[in-house]
């Protein structure tokens, strides 16, 4: 299906690209910027920001929507990282940092402590708010308790796609229900934490289905809210059904404020980390 004009854009060029791809590859550091093949790349590296991906490059799940590389068994888990990745928010002077990860269904706490050392170490040597996108950790409450009392500003898991198409698109590993009671488990744990979620569309849902993920997620206590075109990143992933466009992502965004979200950035290149500096107004 050939994109439309509002979907067109241009990776790489020049700004600050070059010196943080350079920059991140030295290092030994991931993005997924990189790693999920994300549209958003040229503009977020060329402003001087990413989005670092902790616990390796290799998920432990296999996700019919997403480009990371999947295996049965993960990376050897990376000592330094949480230090390396410090180490890069002072070099880049970043006042905003993103954190997301694979899945490590592998590990015994499916990575959570080398998850919140992270945010420990940037928030111990920077002056950076800092926004977790988490895995579900299968829904281990003491992997939740973990991330929270590392104290990221904003925890984030994705509930990705309506109810009906979660078998279609995620690991069977994952689930509507198990990713809902995330979010919940975290607000339990500490009512005044800021929390956020995610949806994509053009896989084959309805106006009725998206406007009913986001009632649930109000109910768990989401205060903030993205919504993204799916975009298929290769052969073996999942088609898309639906360009959706521009002025239906203005209709859902205005649908969900008045629901109640402390914010909300809906549109065909919003992607889970992109400018999420804006939802605390940097």
């Amino acid at each position: 299906m050939p994109k439309p004009m509002w979907l067109k854009t241009k990776i790489g060029g020049g700004g600050e690209f070059a010196a943080v791809r350079s920059s991140l590859h030295g290092s030994g550091l991931h993005t997924v910027c990189e790693e999920a093949l994300c549209p958003n790349l040229g503009d977020c590296w060329n402003r001087g920001t990413a989005t670092f991906m902790v616990l390796g490059k290799v998920c432990t799940r296999h996700c019919l929507f997403c480009a990371v590389q999947s295996g049965a068994c993960g990376q050897a888990l990376e000592s330094m990282e949480p230090c390396k990745i410090a180490e890069a928010v002072k070099k880049f002077g970043l006042r905003y940092v993103v954190l997301t990860s694979v899945d490590r269904d592998d590990l015994p706490d499916f990575g959570a402590g080398h998850f919140a050392q992270c945010v420990r170490e940037i928030k111990n040597s920077a002056e950076a708010k800092v926004e977790v996108l988490i895995p579900d950790f299968n829904g281990n409450a003491d992997c939740l308790r973990a991330i929270v009392e590392a104290k990221p500003d904003v925890i984030g898991h994705n509930i990705e796609v309506v109810e009906r198409l979660q078998g279609i698109a995620r690991d069977a590993k994952a689930s509507y229900r198990q990713s809902l009671g995330v979010l919940k488990k975290i607000k339990e744990i500490c009512s005044g934490v800021l929390t956020k979620s995610g949806i994509m569309l053009g896989l084959g849902e309805t106006r009725e289905e998206v406007l009913r993920v986001m009632k649930d997620l109000r109910v768990a206590g989401c205060d903030f809210l993205t919504i993204g075109q799916y975009l298929q990143p290769s052969k073996r992933n999942l088609p898309v059904q639906r360009y959706v466009p521009p002025a239906e992502f203005e209709e859902l965004r205005q649908a969900a404020l008045e629901m109640g979200f402390k914010g909300v950035e809906a549109g065909p290149l919003v992607r889970s980390s992109y400018r999420a500096e804006r939802a605390l107004g940097f």
